[in-house]
């Protein structure tokens, strides 16, 4: 390379001793990372995109560099979940830094990269302590049993007050409310063991009967209401 005038003149001072990076915590060891390669982990990203209507979680279990598992999960944008698509088929089997300077088409799925890139390369993985790391398929179990991605969904306003839609357990069929016509509990349906059961065979009033259940003191209300309609 070439230096300028002013830097060929002066004159040269010594560098204190080289001692390479920082090391950082991955899978169980304390290692110095000089290159991608000797980057392993897995960790999670969030990103939005630029009206942030919609929102990314991206989960990615990256080995010696190499992306061997993705988990894509979309939020509020239609239009999110068809990039997500592509981003999966694009993720794997690349390098981090190759899926950190790849278009993954959407605005929130790029931010979400961005984010698990810092991650991991700073050592904040969820995998920074587990010795070996997690193996492969490890991001399905941020699904839970039902394979299906944890979203709440609550609306709420001044006038009406607040209705549950959705929460982790599954949909929402009816509120529970007490006297007060405060919100006590509520029946759900576990969507994904639902169709489970279904696809097992079950017939489908059974299987339903058997996916529903309630949280908090359902049972002790005194008005039911379905809080999509009531």
């Amino acid at each position: 390379m070439e230096n300028s005038c002013e830097v060929k003149c002066m004159h040269k001072v010594g560098f204190c001793p080289h001692h390479g990076p920082s090391p950082i915590p991955q899978e169980g060891n304390w290692v110095k990372s000089f290159e991608i390669k000797d980057i392993s982990g897995l960790s999670h990203g969030v990103g939005t995109c630029a009206p942030e209507q919609g929102a990314c979680k991206l989960t990615l279990n990256v080995k010696n560099g190499i992306v061997e598992e993705a988990l894509v999960e979309t939020l509020g944008c239609s239009g999110m979940t068809h990039s997500a698509a592509m981003a999966g088929e694009i993720l794997p089997g690349k390098t981090l830094l190759e899926c950190l300077n790849t278009d993954l088409v959407c605005d929130a799925i790029n931010d979400a990269m961005k984010k698990i890139f810092l991650q991991l390369v700073y050592g904040r993985s969820q995998t920074a302590f587990s010795k070996g790391g997690l193996p492969i398929g490890a991001t399905l179990e941020d699904l839970g049993k039902g394979r299906c991605s944890q979203v709440g969904t609550i609306f709420s306003t001044k006038s009406k007050g607040v209705r549950y839609m959705q929460t982790v357990e599954g949909y929402t069929i009816s509120l529970a409310l007490d006297e007060n016509d405060e919100i006590i509990g509520y029946k759900y349906i576990n969507i994904g063991g639902f169709i489970d059961k279904v696809k097992n065979g079950e017939n489908i009033q059974t299987a339903w009967d058997l996916s529903i259940k309630t949280y908090g003191r359902f049972d002790e209300g005194t008005k039911f209401i379905d809080p999509r309609k009531d």
